[in-house]
């Protein structure tokens, strides 16, 4: 690929950990988009709409770097081959009733546990749920590329054996869903089916293809 230059516009320190698995770090700068302001998921009442809504989070966030990146290298008279990469990672549950609901990140506030160990028992315990990501690549002058992956994750029945030791290591905070695969919260989950790096942010096998797609452009 002949990129020299991987913008990571995204504050976790998973991606980081992962982009840096498939991209030499020296390569790799981190920018953030300048707002952290998001739309949720309120009005999103379909698996359709939550994958749309998804979708058009991580674009925007790619679309913030592009253009701040655009405007801070205006006056370059050569510009080094720059990739823009942005993901928005959710955990998507069912309902009794079989509708869809976005579990996003704990709750900031002393009730977080609370909310994680009602995810636990009510949507996680014996069930399957899906972990979806939306990646979007895009470059300086517009040339972009997109994906949708989910994998699917079952957990063990019997959640409660481990749940009050779980919440004391806070590991829940910050997390998507209020779990990490790739941390103690492994100790939860019975079956993954599809990618593994896509449940902790950033589906890697994905990841390359969209690296290509952009270049042949």
């Amino acid at each position: 690929m002949s990129f020299r230059r991987y913008i990571l516009a995204s504050r976790s320190p998973r991606r980081l950990e992962l982009l840096r698995q498939i991209v030499h770090p020296e390569l790799i700068a981190v920018q953030p988009p300048l707002s952290s302001d998001e739309q949720g998921f309120e009005d999103c009442h379909d698996l359709a709409a939550i994958r749309l809504r998804l979708q058009e989070i991580a674009r925007h966030k790619a679309e913030q770097v592009r253009e701040s990146l655009n405007a801070e290298e205006a006056d370059l008279y050569e510009r080094p081959r720059t990739l823009i990469i942005a993901a928005d990672t959710t955990v998507i549950a069912n309902e009794a009733d079989g509708s869809p609901v976005v579990l996003g990140q704990p709750p900031d506030h002393e009730d977080w546990r609370e909310v994680v160990s009602d995810w636990f028992r009510r949507y996680y315990a014996g069930r399957t749920h899906i972990a979806a990501t939306a990646v979007h690549v895009v470059t300086p002058d517009g040339r972009r590329a997109e994906r949708l992956i989910e994998t699917h994750v079952r957990f063990r029945t019997d959640v409660d054996r481990w749940l009050n030791w779980y919440l004391l290591t806070g590991e829940p905070r910050g997390k998507a869903g209020g779990y990490a695969l790739q941390g103690a919260g492994s100790v939860f989950i019975d079956q993954v089916e599809g990618s593994l790096t896509n449940v902790v942010g950033l589906p890697l096998e994905t990841l390359l293809e969209l690296f290509a797609e952009v270049d042949l452009r």
